[in-house]
């Protein structure tokens, strides 16, 4: 017998996009350090651990993120998402197992998720998680879900998701801290306006410590912000090449067709409902038709290369 050809699009491949997806972890960097400090600084008081020992910890904490039996547990955790349920893997999972059947890949080599969500969406995370939400299980035909999934798939085969992530895993300790900034600025004010509203001097004071608070508690967010609008603008590159490896998976017509349902139904489908440490820190979508427009022209390439091929 004849080994089977690997199919040449499940190539694993560094792809630009991968590249160009570490600019919003770099400028998120220098926060991050401040908001290590802020943690390190009590632990400090206790065990006489040097910061970049401190620091150095973290990072390499990220590993648990790719590594499959924590991924499953704590990824889907943090992001709200859950094991599918019995109705929802009846109309999942044959999606999935046409997919790996097709490129000839083991289904549990890659975990499925389900996010509970109103919208039409899907993403790539972690090591090798397929995120789809409950609606679009809901609303897509199988042959659209396959289209969804070979997309998804093509993330992880580009390494799109190591940049994500690794951004994921940066932002935990900045948002944080921006939510405890928040939340002393409401109590400081709270304190402010019932204990010292009589006294013109402390209320002064009493807004002064309020008024630091929230700028502090900015900072973070803002560093937060900041990041995820250059990731807007560098990773849409990966929306663009995960569709060209769809098509080369022979998923192009799939995917095409559930984007047209998207457009149709006036979807933003770059709008993903996530926890809040996590909203925005998924890839930004270009538009569902810009999308369907350059899969249309691939697939009448591939066609054109095939009918010359035979």
């Amino acid at each position: 017998m004849t080994k089977p050809t690997r199919h040449r699009a499940l190539d694993r491949s560094v792809e630009r996009s991968a590249v160009a997806a570490l600019l919003p972890v770099l400028a998120l960097v220098p926060v991050w350090l401040l908001s290590l400090a802020v943690f390190w600084l009590p632990i400090r008081a206790f065990w006489q651990v040097p910061f970049w020992l401190f620091a150095v910890g973290h990072l390499a904490l990220v590993v648990v993120m790719f590594w499959r039996p924590l991924q499953t547990v704590l990824v889907m955790r943090m992001l709200g998402a859950s094991r599918a349920t019995h109705d929802e893997a009846s109309r999942l999972e044959p999606a999935w197992r046409s997919v790996a059947q097709q490129l000839g890949i083991r289904p549990r080599r890659y975990a499925l998720a389900v996010l509970p969500s109103d919208e039409l969406n899907a993403f790539a995370c972690g090591g090798s998680l397929l995120v789809v939400t409950s609606y679009a299980i809901e609303t897509l035909p199988r042959d659209e879900m396959t289209g969804v999934l070979a997309h998804e798939l093509a993330h992880h085969l580009g390494f799109h998701t190591v940049a994500l992530t690794l951004r994921q895993w940066l932002s935990l300790p900045i948002f944080v801290l921006a939510r405890i900034g928040f939340f002393l600025q409401n109590v400081a004010a709270a304190a402010t306006s019932a204990f010292v509203s009589h006294s013109t001097a402390l209320s002064a004071v009493g807004r002064l410590i309020s008024g630091l608070l929230n700028a502090v508690a900015w900072v973070f967010l803002s560093a937060l912000l900041v990041s995820n609008r250059i990731a807007g603008r560098v990773e849409r590159g990966s929306e663009f090449e995960a569709d060209r490896r769809a098509v080369e998976m022979g998923f192009g017509r799939e995917l095409a067709t559930a984007l047209r349902r998207v457009d149709a139904a006036h979807l933003g489908d770059d709008a993903i409902a996530l926890p809040a440490w996590a909203r925005g820190l998924v890839v930004t979508h270009p538009s569902a038709r810009s999308r369907v427009v350059r899969i249309d022209a691939l697939v009448r390439r591939q066609a054109s290369r095939e009918r010359l091929a035979n």
